[in-house]
């Protein structure tokens, strides 16, 4: 069986996976709930067992609920909150694919509707005067 650490890192790892993208990069542009998992994870690796009294800015009072637990269930709570948000990125990515108008502007599902049957829409002037 592997240690509580290694599983810890594979778990953060699998966590940067499913998180978003951010530009420039996840890892030097960190959201608060990447840093609260990386801050959770790094507490899970260094302290196996609950330490008696933590203090510092870095943990709040959710990370103190959380160290409070045993890792063996620590870890366990991690891999289903990987399960949920890989069934989540699945969940947008087969919305995306099967209702591909649901991010489209009300202008543009017009503009592809009356294309679908064969109609162009005329161009619209703008006073600015570029024109679509």
């Amino acid at each position: 069986m592997t240690s509580p650490a290694t599983q810890a890192r594979s778990l953060y790892r699998r966590f940067l996976r499913e998180l978003p993208t951010r530009t420039p990069s996840l890892l030097a542009n960190p959201s608060p709930i990447q840093q609260h998992v990386r801050l959770d994870f790094a507490a899970t690796a260094t302290t196996p067992t609950p330490p008696s009294n933590t203090t510092g800015s870095g943990s709040s009072s959710s990370l103190q609920h959380q160290l409070d637990k045993p890792v063996e269930q620590r870890l366990e709570e991690a891999q289903q909150y990987i399960h949920y948000l890989r069934a989540q990125r699945e969940y947008l990515t087969l919305l995306e694919r099967y209702n591909p108008g649901v991010n489209f502007s009300e202008e543009e599902r017009v503009r592809l509707s009356a294309r679908r049957v064969g109609m162009n829409l005329p161009v619209e002037f703008r006073p600015d005067g570029k024109e679509e």
